[in-house]
């Protein structure tokens, strides 16, 4: 009979939060790569290649990690499922606001999965790449990553799939969240989605108040002889994350009588009117709106701004996958990271939570320790946690070449005691 060995130990909070998974995997192997990946993903290494992460997370080898995603033994769905009942329970059934937005990433030639030339958000034009539909939540500032839908071109459909608009996936998403016993105050997005009826219909069918951008020349059925009017430009305080303030202007636009969709204008200048900060809004919000929708509506940016924590801090884009199974789990075990990462920022650190927060008393004494309590503040923060561990890794191959018994010796002691302090 074989006789099981114990998981390898990293660094305590990542070993924390892994061991909620644990039984997803049937073999400790798989489940010491899940775990090495969390620390890769949230590492200072800027490109989260399998070969980077493997020399820098323990001794992974990169053709395991490889195996781990494309045929390993585990179940993305009851990972999915695991990590939504995570964060829920931190939620502790608060309301948030959820962002809808599209993102995609340019791949060179065809051979990825659903890889077409389409329009790229994110770069502003058309490229060849992969796009998902993307849902991601706000709480005080503090964004976490919800579900994603990757969106199959008509031409890159493979026998099996039907084609659904980015719109309609996003629909999918909310009624999917809603299935799970989330709850949301306020959908965000942008024109792609305001401008669709049935994204529209389907919010107001799901009784959800909504915010969308929409074009400047909407266009809006009234009856013949209905006059239209602008209310006069008021000024608000647009309120910033930092809780730093700048003036805006806001003006109504009202087709006959007002209904229960309303159209604002929004700018930082009434009388240029700038195109890169002035925008026309359509909202199901009622009563007076005049500083609620222009702060609403600028939680906005965190839909841009929460999915470039996740692109570009934890290694979105940069997978080597061609499938889309592999690339699905790849996705996932990102959102994963950047749950953990959002788990330890005090807005999702109550008495619910599904993680110890961190004794910070010794470790905060670090010369480069943020007090902040922002998303990147706290990624920061664990990145310094992680930082004797990964230097242990990359410095081992030298300690073959060169003997200093001492340096391994008294890394090891550094891990072992900030593990013990927080």
């Amino acid at each position: 009979m074989t006789i099981g060995r114990e998981a390898k130990t990293t660094v305590k909070f990542v070993d924390e939060y892994c061991e909620q998974y644990r039984d997803l995997f049937g073999d400790v192997r798989s489940y010491e790569y899940f775990t090495e990946l969390h620390i890769g993903l949230i590492s200072e290494v800027k490109r989260k290649s399998l070969p980077a992460i493997a020399k820098l997370a323990g001794e992974a080898d990169s053709q395991g990690l490889h195996h781990f995603l494309s045929q390993g033994e585990w179940n993305i769905e009851a990972l999915r499922e695991k990590r939504l009942t995570l964060l829920k329970q931190a939620l502790a059934g608060r309301k948030f606001v959820l962002c809808i937005d599209e993102t995609g990433d340019k791949k060179k030639g065809d051979s990825t999965d659903y890889v077409a030339r389409q329009y790229i958000g994110n770069l502003g034009k058309l490229e060849n790449g992969v796009v998902s539909v993307n849902a991601y939540g706000v709480l005080d500032n503090i964004t976490f990553p919800l579900l994603f839908k990757i969106f199959k071109p008509e031409k890159r459909l493979k026998p099996g799939d039907v084609y659904q608009s980015k719109p309609k996936l996003a629909i999918e998403l909310i009624q999917e969240l809603q299935a799970r016993g989330f709850v949301f105050d306020l959908v965000l997005a942008d024109r792609l989605y305001g401008e669709s009826h049935d994204f529209i219909i389907a919010l107001l069918n799901m009784e959800l108040q909504f915010v969308v951008a929409i074009r400047d020349n909407h266009a809006v059925w009234v009856q013949n002889g209905t006059r239209q009017r602008q209310t006069r430009w008021l000024p608000f305080q647009r309120v910033f994350s930092d809780g730093t303030q700048q003036t805006r202007y806001i003006a109504e636009t009202i087709f006959g009588k007002r209904g229960i969709i309303r159209y604002f204008w929004l700018t930082t200048d009434p009388t240029t009117l700038p195109k890169d900060t002035t925008y026309l809004v359509m909202t199901n919000l009622a009563g007076k709106l005049r500083d609620l929708l222009g702060n609403a509506y600028g939680l906005r940016t965190w839909i841009e701004y929460g999915f470039k924590q996740c692109k570009n801090q934890l290694g979105w884009a940069d997978y080597r996958l061609t499938d889309y199974p592999a690339i699905q789990r790849w996705w996932e075990l990102v959102f994963s990271a950047y749950l953990m990462v959002s788990l330890q920022t005090p807005v999702l650190q109550t008495t619910a939570s599904p993680v110890r927060p961190l004794d910070t008393t010794v470790v905060a004494q670090h010369p480069n320790w943020l007090s902040a309590s922002g998303w990147k503040y706290t990624l920061n923060n664990l990145r310094l946690l992680i930082q004797p561990f990964v230097a242990l890794w990359l410095l081992l191959p030298w300690l073959s070449v060169f003997a200093f018994p001492a340096l391994a010796t008294n890394l090891h002691h550094l891990i072992t005691a900030i593990n013990a302090s927080t």
